[in-house]
């Protein structure tokens, strides 16, 4: 299924979505919000996690990336779960109760309070980004709220060759795509 995608902006690659889809908690029939849709791989990812009773609603900025993310949804047949919303989800959030918040945002910090809002109670917040400093900023401002469970991680792929004399690994690893951060909700810290 995710083969037939076309991608554009989206840098998120397959391990990286496996590693957002498992510790995001991602189930079928939750509410999932996504930010910064893009070409909307990730968005088909969630929607084939969340089942037919699931809904993502994913919030993009940039008309012609939301068009774009629409078609590749439409192409899987998911456009029946997933709403592509032209808006700046800095400006907030409106759905309430959300099971996931995740960000492929510039500066995903300024949704921290917003994605606090939207969550229930045990829901995840997942964000990715290219690097460090983006990373500084979200963990402070994830910080500022009562989050548990914050941490961050980086995921490297390296290919194995096999042969009848030997394995060794590749040379050609898929280094560094970006840093996943996760956060859980909860009522109080402890």
């Amino acid at each position: 299924m995710m083969e037939g995608l076309a991608r554009r902006a989206q840098t998120i690659g397959a391990k990286d979505a496996a590693s957002i889809l498992f510790a995001a908690d991602i189930a079928p029939d939750d509410l999932v919000v996504e930010a910064g849709a893009g070409s909307g791989w990730l968005t088909v990812a969630i929607a084939s996690s969340v089942g037919p009773r699931g809904r993502v609603v994913a919030y993009e900025k940039r008309e012609d990336f939301a068009a774009f993310a629409r078609e590749n949804v439409g192409r899987v047949g998911m456009a029946d779960r997933v709403e592509v919303r032209i808006a700046d989800i800095a400006d907030g959030i409106r759905e309430r109760e959300v099971c996931a918040v995740i960000l492929d945002l510039p500066s995903p910090w300024t949704v921290v309070a917003a994605a606090w809002e939207a969550l229930r109670i045990g829901g995840t917040l997942a964000s990715f980004s290219p690097n460090m400093e983006q990373v500084k900023e979200t963990v402070a401002a994830i910080r500022s709220q009562p989050f548990v469970d914050v941490r961050t991680i980086e995921i490297i792929e390296r290919e194995m060759e096999v042969r009848d004399v030997g394995v060794r690994p590749s040379f050609a690893a898929l280094g560094h795509t970006g840093y996943l951060t996760f956060a859980r909700k909860v009522l109080e810290t402890f």
